[in-house]
């Protein structure tokens, strides 16, 4: 996967709180920053890349981890 600048973990944390934490690290970032955030919330594969879309965010992917899932999102705007 591609490098990160910062971790943010929201394992144990369901829908939306996930992606508001990431909306909340994502306004203190720099441009062209990557977010690496750790999620166990079922909904999050759907609603992480949907967010990105929304927000104008560049979705880099996700893999899968042995409790979890590691999503990595490049700020953009």
């Amino acid at each position: 996967m591609t490098d990160h600048t910062m971790t943010l973990d929201t394992i144990g944390l369901l829908c939306p709180l996930p992606v508001l934490k990431a909306r909340k690290q994502l306004k203190s970032m720099q441009i062209g920053a990557v977010l690496r955030m750790l999620a166990d919330d079922p909904a999050a594969i759907i609603d992480v890349p949907h967010f990105c879309a929304e927000a104008g965010h560049e979705y880099l992917g996700q893999e899968d981890a042995e409790n979890h899932q590691i999503y990595l999102i490049r700020k953009t705007t």
